[in-house]
């Protein structure tokens, strides 16, 4: 019998990305490359592959959890005679543990071991609570088996006025949690079972104990009506290597309740307080910072109207993918910071597609030829003589940074939402090896197993509708990208060559670009370049 580890593989740079979706369990019987947990990022999702055959013996990961490169979330057993015993002896454990009579009453479904006989359970009940009633429970501060001491919270209570942490009175071990999140409670209702042990005294807990804290000081109030946006995309325009968001943050329950009010993500604020504690100074003084910060996005912006559309007729509501929700999350980030104009070109490429269907008809042809590749490589070409479409704003919007690398990244319809894999080094692979490269992501993205690196690292996107239709559109610019291209259908129209009409397939071109970046000159320099080669496929080669 061997057991291996399972740990998460090559990000792609990522970090703390989030476990959204467990798809094993103990016991089950994987093969190699079958998927067993799912990631994502803010920008996509991506299923983490078993690295060989065998049995999942455990797993160390609960959806929520944030992972990164290396972190073990698991074992797999590659001896599957050893498994089936392993399995049934745990399914021995839970036939016996079905079998013994519960001990208590409890209000929850989480359970842990049994502890010693030499140790007493102890039901901690919830203390004087100052005349409130059916206080509703917002966070749960214990685990399952975390060692906790007489004054440390284990549950944070809201009323309409306050929010307020109860502690546990006791010193142990949590036993059960009897609690769960939205659970309404008042004075002597059941908390948590506490393992103690029999020298543990009970601290006294009254309303002194149970810390307590108004949320509705003058200074809030004050800043709450100054601040025109209460969005969560408020930052503190301070550098982003300066704020990292963390998996934990330690906090007060009014400190916690004045960023819900202001629509402050608690992992952005940098805590001034003990241990690094976020005070109500630090998100006050993080919301002054942002409206202070002319860079921010959205403030102000007013809400669309909700409309109660069953009042028309029947209807039915769906919840968005995390796929679509992540694209219109940066969508609309890219279109509230980056100016944009689209300009509108064609290129003739009836010779094009003369070589493409000659090329494709040899039955030595292993790889298909499509438009899009030649148009990537004329695009490389067309990169490199105006590097500022090969180029990205610096953070604070005072330098440009030109990329001496040219990767391209190309936009694929999947079932779930639309993706955008990265062909790299477009400049120096040949338009056969581009389009290898962009058929394997394609499949790749289509199926699932695209990983996040494939997708990161553009220097300009392409938007192909060609396939389907139209004759124009405006892609947005897929920030910090400064331009993307978009093609519509070919179509034969007449073009006059100085002495009579003829037949012509014409691509249409959709260039948008960032504003800030490029101007109107230089994007019609480049688009007219870009027609230029792609009339002429000789040109590639050169």
């Amino acid at each position: 019998m061997t057991i291996e580890s399972l740990t998460v593989p090559d990000l792609g740079g990522a970090e703390q990305v989030e476990v959204i979706e467990i798809l094993v369990v103990t016991g089950d019987q994987v093969a190699a490359e079958e998927s067993i947990i799912v990631l994502e990022t803010d920008k996509a999702t991506m299923e983490i592959p078993s690295p060989l055959d065998g049995t999942i013996s455990s797993l160390s990961v609960n959806v929520g959890d944030k992972l990164n490169e290396g972190d073990q979330y698991g074992e797999i057993e590659t001896s599957s005679s050893a498994t089936v015993d392993a399995l049934q002896e745990k399914l021995d454990d839970v036939a016996q543990e079905a079998e013994q009579p519960e001990t208590s009453e409890t209000h929850g479904a989480i359970t842990a071991t049994v502890e010693p006989a030499m140790s007493s359970i102890e039901i901690i009940p919830v203390p004087d609570l100052g005349g409130s009633d059916q206080v509703e429970v917002i966070e749960l501060l214990v685990k399952i088996g975390e060692e906790v001491d007489a004054e440390q919270s284990i549950i944070t209570l809201e009323t309409d006025k306050a929010s307020m942490e109860v502690p546990a009175g006791k010193s142990g071990r949590v036993e059960k949690i009897l609690l769960t999140l939205g659970d309404r409670v008042s004075v002597g209702d059941a908390m948590i079972e506490l393992v103690v042990s029999e020298a543990s005294t009970q601290a006294p807990v009254n309303n002194a104990a149970v810390r307590k804290i108004e949320t509705d000081s003058v200074e809030a109030k004050a800043l709450a009506q100054s601040a025109p946006n209460k969005n969560p995309a408020v930052n503190s325009g301070k550098p982003q290597e300066e704020i990292k968001p963390s998996g934990k943050v330690h906090a007060g329950p009014a400190v916690r309740k004045l960023a819900r009010e202001f629509g402050v993500d608690l992992s952005l604020v940098k805590g001034t307080g003990v241990r690094a504690r976020v005070t109500k100074d630090d998100v006050q003084s993080h919301v002054k910072s942002a409206l202070q910060n002319p860079t921010i996005s959205g403030s102000g912006i007013p809400k669309v109207a909700q409309i109660d559309f069953s009042k028309f007729g029947e209807i039915e509501s769906l919840p968005l993918n995390k796929i679509k929700l992540a694209t219109a999350k940066n969508m609309t980030a890219a279109w509230l910071n980056v100016p944009q104009v689209t300009q509108f070109d064609q290129a003739d490429i009836t010779e094009l597609e003369a070589f493409r269907k000659r090329v494709n008809s040899k039955p030595t042809t292993e790889q298909k030829l499509s438009a899009v590749p030649f148009v990537m490589k004329a695009l490389a070409l067309a990169m490199k003589e105006f590097p500022q479409f090969n180029a990205s704003l610096s953070a604070d919007g005072q330098s440009l940074v030109y990329k001496k690398y040219i990767n391209i990244g190309v936009a694929v319809d999947t079932p779930n939402g639309l993706l955008v894999p990265v062909v790299r080094d477009v400049d120096q692979k040949s338009v056969t090896q581009i389009a290898q490269d962009l058929t394997d992501k394609a499949q790749k993205a289509r199926s699932g197993k695209l990983g996040l690196a494939d997708m990161q690292g553009g220097c300009l996107s392409v938007s192909s509708l060609g396939g389907i239709g139209g004759t124009a559109f405006t892609p947005i610019v897929n920030a910090p990208e400064v331009a993307i291209l978009g093609l519509s259908r070919a179509e034969m129209k007449p073009m006059w060559n100085g002495s009579d009409f003829v037949p012509k397939l014409i691509l249409p071109l959709s260039l948008s670009y960032d504003h800030r970046v490029i101007d109107g000159a230089e994007a019609a320099r480049f688009s007219q370049c870009l027609a230029v080669l792609l009339g002429d496929i000789r040109h590639l080669v050169l």
